[in-house]
């Protein structure tokens, strides 16, 4: 990704909030149908996008970094990234299990 820890966290951020979007909202759009094999093999296949995307978005440019023989700003850019989704995560947590959730929706 970026070398930017913030548009690191704020990009994975935003992959779950379209995957759920995608869970939510996306059987509405599709016809009434008994599950399948198929289910089980789409849910194991959004596992391994989604493991790969995250690898991506936190390790990649790290990795590269370490490598290259830059390896205190590769650790500082995963460690801030990890500590900027935490952030998100955790507001996002407290939102969802606190009174706030009356305010904002």
């Amino acid at each position: 990704m970026t070398r930017n820890p913030y548009i690191n966290a704020l990009v994975a951020g935003l992959y779950i909030v379209f995957i759920v979007l995608l869970i939510t909202y996306g059987p509405t759009y599709v016809r009434d149908k008994p599950d399948t094999i198929l289910a089980p093999m789409a849910v194991l296949s959004l596992l391994v996008l989604s493991v790969a995307f995250m690898g991506y978005t936190f390790f990649f440019r790290p990795a590269l970094m370490y490598m290259e023989g830059q390896k205190r700003e590769a650790v500082e850019l995963f460690m801030k990234t990890l500590a900027a989704f935490a952030v998100i995560t955790s507001v996002v947590v407290l939102v969802a299990f606190s009174n706030l959730k009356a305010l904002l929706f």
